[in-house]
């Protein structure tokens, strides 16, 4: 399942590429990959997370959209639910990322101006390199074994 985190770098690389922000590319290229979840309109929540919370420079965006993703693993839609396991794999997540990177701030991670070349040459290596993290870490955490299957070829 290597070649499918490469797939994940791959398919967001190409996202972002194409116009989509980094957390955009994130989360249309999970919800590919786990045979659409969400809707079009659902998919609409990661736009305004684009340079880390729509060009403040917080939180990466593609970090915001992998949080997304591991949410439809462990996420809850009942308050009755425990909140617990997302929170961890958000934690989790967010220590691993800030591991492979050095921050979690889009504006530490990226210090060139917002949407000059250098800092889209950027952004496209932290938002694939970002897809392939999730994918290892997802795989790492089994959760694919859980409820949703992977599609290679959407």
């Amino acid at each position: 399942m290597e070649d499918l985190a490469l797939e994940a770098r791959n398919r967001a690389g190409n996202k972002f590429k194409s116009g989509l922000n980094c957390s955009e590319s994130i989360l249309h290229t999970y919800n590919e990959l786990l045979k659409h979840p969400l809707s079009p309109e659902a998919l609409k929540v990661a736009t305004g997370f684009g340079g880390g919370l729509g060009h403040a420079g917080c939180v990466c965006g593609a970090l915001n959209a992998s949080v997304m993703v591991l949410g439809l693993f462990r996420g809850r839609n009942d308050p009755g639910h425990d909140r617990k396991p997302a929170y961890d794999l958000a934690h989790e997540f967010h220590d691993r990322f800030s591991n492979e990177y050095g921050a979690t701030c889009c504006r530490v991670l990226n210090q060139h101006e917002f949407d000059s070349p250098e800092h889209l040459r950027r952004c496209l290596k932290l938002t694939g390199g970002t897809a392939k993290l999730l994918m290892e870490f997802i795989k790492e955490k089994n959760l694919l074994d859980e409820s949703f299957s992977v599609s290679e070829t959407a």
